[in-house]
């Protein structure tokens, strides 16, 4: 069927899909959930510890017929299998795979001090776990017909800093960093089953993890000072190009890295 819907104009619809976001409570991985619900997919999605938060977003999003919440520790490679085993046995399919979850640690740390524990935990959560999920999701699309060609998506959420590195900050952008190659590797590999792995590149977002920094005068001024725009991006702003990559608009696309940051990277 043509993209083209001729009573409602041009959509981005995944209606019938099934879609697992991870860290889907807040920021921009709430902001997903709810366009990818609006987008007419079922949408599992995993959180830490913002219980509340989670159970309010399910209720947003016309209940758990169409939408669950699932507690998750994403710290490991095993966590990530575990996770995608839930998701899938709810519906019994997967069509979307969103690795949005990370951690930042907000303070400077040089990379002289830096103690190992902080560099195998911010690897742990924002890599490890990673593996886990798309070894897992990848295993569960290979199984799924295709249709038009294509049996699935993985999404990928890094960083600027995955691109310029981040001072005082080496392990989050070696763990990002190692996302855009995981995203080329994958597209490489999976792109000849239908399965259409890209990654979105945010730079500064609106989000509870920046809120630290985006608050404090001195902090903002100099973070904001490197974005062309000169502002932090809306999580929905992030959670859009998301969608899209995930539709089939973007069935030509494989082993992109999809820049959503004002400019920023292009001036650092």
């Amino acid at each position: 069927m043509s993209l083209l819907q001729k009573q409602n104009g041009v959509t981005l619809s995944l209606e019938g899909k099934v879609a697992l976001v991870t860290g889907g409570s807040r920021g921009i991985g709430a902001a997903t959930v709810r366009l990818f619900r609006q987008a007419g997919a079922r949408v599992v999605f995993s959180y830490r510890s913002a219980e509340a938060q989670a159970k309010a977003l399910v209720a947003e999003c016309g209940g758990e017929d169409v939408c669950r919440a699932v507690k998750q520790e994403l710290a490991s490679i095993e966590d990530g299998q575990t996770l995608v085993a839930a998701a899938a046995a709810v519906w019994g399919r997967l069509d979307c795979l969103v690795i949005n979850h990370g951690v930042w640690p907000p303070h400077d740390q040089p990379i002289a001090t830096m103690p190992a524990a902080q560099w195998r935990g911010t690897l742990g959560v924002n890599l490890d776990s990673v593996f886990g999920l798309v070894q897992a999701g990848a295993a569960v699309m290979q199984k799924q017909a295709p249709e038009n060609g294509v049996r699935g998506h993985i999404v990928l959420v890094a960083s600027t800093a995955a691109q310029r590195g981040e001072a005082f900050h080496a392990d989050y952008a070696a763990s990002k960093g190692a996302l855009l190659s995981l995203t080329k590797s994958l597209s490489s590999e999976l792109a000849r089953e239908g399965i259409l792995c890209n990654c979105v590149a945010p730079g500064w977002v609106v989000t509870e993890m920046s809120a630290g920094t985006l608050s404090d005068p001195e902090a903002s001024k100099r973070a904001l000072g490197l974005i062309p725009l000169g502002r932090a991006a809306d999580p929905d702003e992030i959670a859009g190009p998301i969608l899209f990559l995930c539709t089939p608009w973007a069935g030509f696309i494989s082993g992109e890295i999809f820049n959503v940051n004002g400019g920023a990277v292009l001036v650092g």
